[in-house]
């Protein structure tokens, strides 16, 4: 693809709206190298960053007209979907697109999200580490049952396909187990992701996420970053998209992340270059530290949410000129700063999350949320009003010299973020002993 010339400024599509989106948003509005930022559809925080524009991330035909009479010369894609669907792969076939950049994978690539059996049939053929597992259809539950009673408790049951962070369930009986295969696949729980089911061997350890960028050729590491997936203190209750995270994660150190790049990363893009497929944009590396060895839960080709409101901020280096050399294959000829500072980001959801909620919560106190970042996720603008219009709402997200400090922050501030309904996580952190619990 071609660009203007480096000297003119550029034009950006950032296509989502949560709070990756906004923190993307926020942190490509700072180039000096941005012309005019959109974002489709974007919320109530975006709109502080760039123009909010009415169009679905899916919405393909209706993303082209707008690319081309806005003269965008890149697409940063949020979300999986796209993706998955193939967007990159409309664009590079189009004689009217394929000169525009766009920041993800095409939709072979986009199959290490898109299908669990894919990622997991790809590890084991490329040598990575990764949990022993099966898949099942409807037509072989039988088969399913039996495979569940040769593993130890708990079991794992992922949905197949996309299933919005939330199509993992975690047993510790048996007979659940079982039951919940049948509902999965029977009554299609998660709709078609859960068609094909994968149940894995339960792996012990302390997760983490760690993020590297790709132009097809090199690739760049990323902070590494620890989520909170389930709704309750201690990790119980049910799965959510994220409730908070923190990074860099303190177990991750300079040993510790060699080993993922040698174990993990290299063999990975070796792997995708050795099967013929061109990855370009973020990968996401879901581990978990097994006896101080990586293991591979799963991959994401996209940044995470809310793992991107802790990474993104500590990314010194200009993040468009970052994709820009994407899109252009000279990754390597960039250099990549990280902040020093530890980032923490608590995430405020709706009453009743992750089950049925309601909307249109007037917020209050944003203004009042100090040196912290809201990253808004679920608002949305009315009149002069910002209210709630999704489950997670705001991603309070701070610096400091160390994790304690930022949580610290994060969570005075978040107290000064009104909304009726709000609640939080107040452990984030918890599990690595860095000793911080909101009041």
């Amino acid at each position: 693809m071609q660009h203007k010339e480096s000297k003119d400024l550029m034009n950006v599509l950032i296509l989502g709206s949560g709070g990756r989106e906004h923190a993307l948003s926020w942190k490509i509005a700072q180039s000096p190298k941005l012309d005019k930022l959109y974002i489709a559809p974007g919320n109530a925080g975006t709109c502080n960053e760039g123009t909010n524009i009415n169009l679905k991330p899916t919405d393909f035909e209706g993303i082209k007209t707008f690319v081309l009479s806005s003269n965008i010369d890149m697409v940063v894609v949020g979300p999986e979907d796209p993706l998955v669907n193939g967007i990159h792969d409309y664009f590079a076939e189009d004689e009217a697109l394929n000169h525009i950049g766009i920041v993800g994978p095409k939709a072979e690539g986009a199959q290490l999200e898109g299908s669990k059996e894919f990622a997991k049939r790809f590890m084991i053929k490329h040598g990575i580490p990764t949990a022993a597992y099966q898949s099942f259809t409807v037509d072989a539950i039988r088969e399913g049952h039996t495979f569940l009673e040769t593993l130890n408790p708990p079991y794992v049951l992922k949905a197949d396909g996309l299933a919005a962070g939330k199509g993992v369930v975690i047993l510790n009986d048996l007979e659940a187990a079982k039951v919940e295969l049948t509902d999965m696949l029977e009554s299609e729980k998660f709709g078609e992701a859960s068609a094909k089911v994968v149940i894995e061997e339960f792996l012990d350890g302390i997760e983490l996420s760690v993020f590297a960028l790709s132009d097809g050729i090199n690739y760049k590491i990323l902070p590494s970053a620890k989520d909170y997936k389930r709704i309750g203190e201690g990790d119980t209750g049910l799965n959510t998209g994220g409730m908070g995270a923190v990074s860099p994660v303190p177990f991750a150190d300079a040993d510790f992340i060699l080993k993922v790049e040698e174990q993990v990363i290299r063999p990975t893009f070796e792997g995708l270059k050795e099967d013929g497929i061109e990855y370009s944009g973020l990968l996401y590396f879901g581990l978990i530290n097994v006896g101080g060895e990586p293991v591979v839960i799963e991959y994401n080709i996209r940044f995470g949410d809310p793992e991107a409101e802790a990474v993104i901020p500590r990314i010194e280096t200009d993040l468009l000129d970052l994709f820009e050399a994407v899109c252009d294959k000279r990754l390597s000829e960039l250099d990549l700063t990280i902040d020093s500072s530890a980032t923490a980001t608590v995430m405020l959801v709706s009453q009743g999350y992750p089950g049925s909620y309601e909307k249109g919560k007037e917020i209050n106190g944003l203004g009042d949320a100090g040196e912290s970042i809201a990253f808004h996720a679920g608002t949305k603008l009315v009149e002069d009003k910002i209210i709630t219009n999704g489950g997670r709402v705001i991603a309070v997200t701070s610096f400091g010299e160390n994790i304690e400090q930022a949580l610290e922050t994060s969570y005075a501030n978040a107290e000064r973020i009104k909304f009726e309904g709000k609640n939080l996580r107040r452990d984030i952190g918890y599990d690595l002993k860095v000793g911080i619990q909101a009041e």
